[in-house]
């Protein structure tokens, strides 16, 4: 997931920098304010703070992202030699080519500007850009993983709090649904099996879905008794094709992450004709669990936008698996695509 920090952001943290160095050779270097404040100064000046802000944000924007946000710290370190290399040659452009048109004047020397040089003495001069960008993006990695981290504690607490107030009334339910199930047994065994799927899926979503993980066969016998009371409710005329493949056994998956995508296609899809199926398919494959589904919408609804639901769940997915996962979601004329790829822990 790629960080959000606002552009100014980095222009601010130069101008703070270019303000330094003037101020740095005034106080420590001692130099005299009529050369700190010439035309000449000002243009090599300007030429290598410019040259450290391109690496910085070049360094910042590629290979911070793709190296460091995945936490592939050698590849990163191979890299640094390329933004150094970079600088080097962004430098001696601005200084040596562009500075030098404008003033006559070469920063270095005639033997120091051959290319070996150049570039080795550059190396330690650019140094302090690739740690500059390198040390700032860690930061704001930090802050982002910590302002999501407070975000999933705040929206734990809050469903919490909603479990607690209702939580009376679900087990009331729950014991209530077991009685008749023990007064059944013995006279309807069709219809107590329904009161036990029933009492199965009140079970979970008591004890369960305030979990942070949960066993992957639990969360299938959920969808899979979701889906049978949705059977018994269209009167066994439901026209969906519900399958799973794969083998699972002690996998664990983000609660409540199928669900959702069950609950939609009931939501929103129309489950009454034959020639308009819905389709869910759950596969499991090797340390992945995919899951798709297809459906034509009620009234012919075009809708792009799961709901606050979905915003939630997506949360959740990226708090938890990173850039682990993937989630799609297609609208195309009257129908509604769902994926959903996730790394299944042991």
């Amino acid at each position: 997931m790629k960080l959000k920090i606002p552009f100014y952001y980095h222009i601010l943290l130069f101008l703070g920098l270019f303000l330094t160095f003037y101020l740095w050779d005034i106080g420590v270097s001692n130099r005299k304010l009529e050369s700190v404040f010439s035309i000449m100064y000002f243009f090599f000046n300007s030429g290598f703070l410019l040259s450290i802000f391109i690496v910085y944000l070049l360094n910042f924007y590629t290979f911070c992202d793709w190296f460091l946000n995945k936490k592939r710290m050698l590849w990163y370190f191979l890299s640094v030699p390329v933004s150094l290399l970079i600088f080097a040659g962004v430098r001696y452009f601005l200084q040596e080519v562009v500075v030098f048109e404008i003033t006559g004047i070469h920063n270095y020397g005639e033997e120091t500007r051959k290319i070996g040089y150049y570039i080795r003495d550059n190396f330690f001069f650019g140094l302090p850009s690739v740690i500059l960008s390198a040390l700032n993006y860690l930061f704001w990695q930090f802050q982002d993983a910590n302002k999501q981290n407070q975000e999933l504690l705040l929206e734990n607490k809050k469903a919490q709090l909603q479990m607690l107030k209702s939580q009376v009334s679900p087990h009331f339910l729950f014991n209530t649904l077991n009685s008749f199930y023990s007064q059944l047994i013995l006279k309807d065994d069709k219809m107590a099996s329904d009161i036990l799927v029933l009492s199965d899926l009140l079970r979970y979503v008591i004890t369960e879905t305030e979990k942070d993980e949960v066993l992957l066969s639990n969360e299938i016998q959920f969808v899979q008794n979701y889906i049978h009371l949705q059977q018994k409710r269209f009167e066994d005329q439901l026209c969906l094709d519900f399958e799973i493949e794969g083998n699972y056994a002690t996998e664990k998956i983000l609660s409540s992450a199928l669900i959702h995508f069950i609950e939609n296609v009931f939501k929103h899809a129309k489950l009454n004709n034959p020639d308009e199926k819905a389709i869910i398919s759950i596969q499991i494959k090797g340390d992945f669990l995919e899951l798709s589904t297809f459906n034509y919408n009620v009234g012919g609804e075009n809708y792009s936008s799961t709901g606050i639901g979905f915003e939630n769940l997506t949360k959740r997915l990226e708090y938890t698996y990173k850039d682990q996962f993937i989630l799609e979601k297609i609208a195309e004329n009257n129908t509604f695509k769902t994926y959903l790829k996730i790394p299944l822990k042991k």
